[in-house]
């Protein structure tokens, strides 16, 4: 027959080891969030624990009881941790996520553009002069080289921001996920200056919520405000067109004029979500309402 302290002491062990075993699930769960953990697996462990917890204190095996006391305190502190985890990762999931363009759309790039090309040929264009087409194409073959030689990396230092754009990106800002979305790639010398301007008249939008970007088809957001129709061809979101000369003849996408009009179109949506909320309804189904139910 085993002794009697031996007994303890091998109990004592093994409650010990049983304890330790899940200690790390603990700390992963703490760091990563346990998405590789079934809430399913969880509740039968704890069940099976609180069972031989039963069967210990039925039977006065200490040792038993001890072990599972140890196991069904870490198995409900991984659960709660880990509901805790999906619980914030549903919310940042529900969240709208909103990528807005730089140029002609932020930064009034037309402008400067035109003010230079002016300057440099004594020509006198206006933006209802490109109406429907770009600079290139409105300008005199030989002076087109010149002309994409003027998108410079101080031309993109000093640009005007359109009207109400601060506020309301500012506004959105508080609301959502804002991310500026460039497809600076066009013109590589661009990044810094694009960068600096957007640190001085945006300094709310943080570093890691400003995209230089070839193709915006990579963007994982839920809005994309661009004046350039060819970056919705695969992008997964929801498009919303700027107006600019440029995009007069677009008829394919929904479209705002000014900032206000993009205050009024996520205002709307806001306004779609509140009485989602009063309905009992997931706010996150709002996201699949048409654009074209906007009043």
């Amino acid at each position: 027959m085993i002794d009697v302290s031996w007994s303890a002491l091998i109990g004592t062990a093994g409650a010990a080891c049983s304890a330790l075993s899940f200690l790390p699930q603990v700390l992963k769960v703490r760091r990563q969030g346990g998405r590789d953990l079934s809430m399913g697996m969880l509740a039968l462990l704890l069940a099976g624990a609180c069972l031989w917890f039963a069967y210990g204190v039925l039977n006065q095996a200490t040792a038993v009881v001890a072990a599972n006391t140890a196991v069904i305190i870490l198995v409900s502190t991984v659960a709660v941790l880990k509901a805790v985890h999906d619980s914030r990762g549903a919310n940042r999931e529900r969240r709208c996520r909103i990528a807005i363009d730089m140029d002609e759309v932020m930064a009034d790039a037309l402008a400067e553009h035109l003010r230079r090309y002016n300057a440099a040929y004594g020509t006198s264009l206006t933006p209802a002069d490109v109406r429907g087409r770009h600079l290139e194409d409105c300008i005199p073959p030989a002076h087109r080289a010149a002309a994409e030689a003027m998108l410079d990396a101080s031309f993109f230092e000093d640009l005007e921001v359109l009207p109400e754009c601060q506020a309301v990106v500012r506004e959105l800002a508080e609301r959502y996920e804002v991310f500026v979305a460039s497809a600076a790639m066009d013109v590589p010398c661009s990044f810094d200056a694009k960068y600096r301007w957007l640190r001085r008249h945006f300094p709310f939008i943080p570093p890691s919520h400003i995209v230089f970007c070839g193709d915006k088809s990579i963007l994982d957001a839920h809005y994309l405000i661009d004046d350039r129709s060819r970056h919705f061809a695969r992008f997964k979101g929801k498009p919303v067109l700027f107006s600019a000369p440029h995009n007069a003849a677009e008829t394919a996408y929904p479209r705002v004029t000014s900032w206000q009009e993009v205050r009024d179109h996520f205002a709307w949506r806001a306004a779609a979500n509140h009485a989602a909320r009063s309905s009992r309804m997931d706010p996150s189904l709002t996201e699949i309402i048409p654009d074209t139910q906007q009043p």
